[in-house]
């Protein structure tokens, strides 16, 4: 039986660069703060952990004075740059480029829209570590859509900006933005702005139609991805789309031997927040089981 890992699987670049910046601070210090999970991995956590590397919340954060605290890829929202620097508390940020673009792209549609009584949307997941990040910039104002339920939550009669989550399907917020763009027409008022901006990263985006492929080239499919991955949810229904064979695990343990009865290859493959070592651990015990 054929065993194949997607090349083109694993961290993206934001993570790699957070992980490396952490790596990089533990092998002089003892140990380091981050707040929050460095990456949606529980597997990749635990091996930071035992390096030194302790994860903290908001609530801990606020009782910190006087130390480093790493700032995940993910990005923060206004206010814990402002208490770091009320407590004299050191970031070191490894917010990823991508997300403090957008970062800055809503502050000034934000400042742009609310001069004319308009609103911002975010399409994405509430209370997201990226989202919070995002709906900071508007002081909170911005309204969060997860799906075409949550329209109702937008007043029609007003302009709308909208910005997508990085991590989110392109096909969902295609979907999200016509919706929107349909009931905005249907108010018929011509006054109305309405903007549609493209936020996704490609990074994430350009590994769903490769994934599409890779699916059709094996009989079975194992994604490995951590639970809490907005974008490993979203990557493994690409796959499960595709291939009826796919299966979803975070660990090695997960694993069944009756997936594989009969076939002939098998395509390992997982989220951005997916570790290649871990890939490489999942591959090893297919060969004991299968």
């Amino acid at each position: 039986m054929k065993i194949t890992i997607d090349t083109h699987s694993g961290f993206c670049f934001g993570v790699v660069y957070a992980i490396e910046m952490a790596e990089d601070i533990l092998r002089n210090e003892d140990s380091l703060y981050c707040l929050g999970d460095i990456v949606h991995n529980n597997k990749e956590v635990e091996r930071l952990n035992a390096l030194g590397l302790k994860v903290i919340d908001h609530n801990e954060l606020n009782h910190l004075k006087d130390c480093k605290v790493l700032i995940r890829a993910h990005g923060e929202p206004p206010s814990t740059y402002e208490l770091a620097l009320k407590n004299n508390i050191q970031l070191l940020d490894a917010s990823c480029p991508v997300v403090l673009k957008l970062q800055n792209q809503i502050k000034g549609g934000y400042e742009q829209i609310k001069q004319i009584n308009g609103q911002v949307i975010i399409f994405g997941k509430e209370g997201h570590a990226e989202v919070v990040g995002l709906l900071g910039q508007t002081n909170n104002n911005a309204i969060i859509v997860a799906s075409v339920k949550d329209l109702d939550k937008i007043d029609f009669t007003k302009s709308i900006y909208i910005y997508s989550q990085t991590t989110k399907s392109p096909k969902a917020y295609q979907e999200i933005t016509l919706e929107i763009e349909k009931r905005v027409k249907m108010t018929a008022n011509t006054n109305i702005k309405y903007i549609v901006n493209d936020t996704l990263c490609r990074q994430v985006s350009g590994r769903e139609p490769q994934l599409k492929r890779f699916s059709n080239m094996n009989d079975v499919i194992i994604f490995v991805s951590g639970r809490k991955s907005s974008n490993g949810k979203m990557l493994y229904q690409s796959c499960k789309d595709e291939n009826h064979n796919s299966y979803f695990i975070s660990d090695v343990d997960e694993l069944k031997s009756d997936w594989f009865i009969g076939a002939n290859s098998v395509g390992i493959c997982g989220a951005t927040s997916t570790p290649r070592w871990l890939m490489e651990s999942v591959e090893e015990a297919i060969q004991k089981i299968a």
